[in-house]
């Protein structure tokens, strides 16, 4: 059974930065995508970017030029490196690994982009 543990969200100040860790764990397959998702109060889930074991990446328009995902395969860790983090970036977010047939859900962790 594969589970995600998620960390790295906290408050931070507009134009700062955070950058959030999701560790998987359990029977992998070779080859899966990986996602970052947030959610706000009364939004629905957005996906704000995914990148595939082999490195290919996608993100949601709101982030391009300020966040970069990455992954350490060796390790099963996805990163999320979010810079000039804006008010509109609070949300939850939450990871997710994903292959054909199967998907697993963190837990999601808080941010909050606030003075």
């Amino acid at each position: 059974q594969v589970q995600l543990v998620e960390s790295g969200g906290g408050l931070v100040q507009p134009g700062g930065s955070l950058r959030l860790s999701c560790a998987a764990s359990g029977s992998i397959f070779s080859f899966n995508v990986m996602g970052w998702y947030r959610q706000a109060p009364g939004m629905q889930r957005e996906l704000v970017a995914s990148i595939t074991t082999d490195g290919s990446t996608n993100y949601v328009d709101s982030v391009k030029g300020r966040f970069t995902i990455s992954r350490d395969n060796a390790k099963n860790t996805m990163y999320l490196q979010m810079n000039n983090l804006k008010p509109e970036d609070t949300a939850v977010y939450v990871c997710k690994i994903a292959w054909i047939g199967y998907n697993v859900w963190g837990q999601g962790t808080q941010v909050t982009v606030s003075s």
